[in-house]
């Protein structure tokens, strides 16, 4: 059953349906509303290129998200204001509830390598790369916000999928973000 399952990407701004993996974990937010409760994570993993965050539990992946990247998503971050989203391995440093949007879990970028390739190129790494929902008081927009990516370069879900990730991703759980 969870073959026939389709998940969503987004590619140069348009929406494609793919079949679900052969492994039938790729589980779309939407059909999240009625699986059980998750468990604390131990990892995330965003893939830039398939627009997708999965949350793992004992290493083995337990739920995914569709979500909105940076404005420029293809590359890594170099410099505050170029909207990419930042790739390389980071960790959850802080949950921010009072964020201007709908909770927010910050990333620890820039960590060292990426300050050295902005210093090298003579521009300010940036910061405040987030995992969060929809800015505070658009919510209604839901899933729709995935048409288009918007963010500065944070990771963006609707307002109920970032409910859920809040929940069971602890301050130093590690996050992945692939091309």
């Amino acid at each position: 059953m969870l073959h026939a399952l389709l998940v969503s990407v987004f590619s140069a701004n348009m929406l494609v349906a793919t079949p679900a993996p052969a492994h039938g974990m790729a589980l779309l937010a939407s059909a999240s509303a009625a699986m059980p409760p998750l468990g604390l994570v131990d990892s995330i993993v965003v893939e830039k290129r398939a627009h997708t965050l999965t949350l793992f539990r004992d290493g083995k992946p337990s739920r995914t998200y569709l979500v909105a990247l940076g404005g420029r998503p293809q590359g890594d971050k170099l410099s505050a204001g170029d909207k990419r989203t930042p790739e390389g391995l980071f960790y959850i440093d802080a949950r921010q509830p009072n964020s201007k949007y709908h909770l927010a879990l910050h990333i620890s970028y820039p960590d060292v390598v990426h300050r050295a390739r902005s210093q090298a190129a003579g521009v300010q790494p940036g910061g405040d790369i987030m995992i969060h929902g929809l800015p505070n008081g658009l919510g209604a927009a839901g899933a729709s916000h995935r048409i288009n990516d918007w963010t500065n370069g944070c990771v963006a879900l609707t307002d109920e999928e970032i409910e859920q990730i809040w929940s069971v991703v602890p301050i130093g759980t590690p996050v992945e973000i692939k091309p």
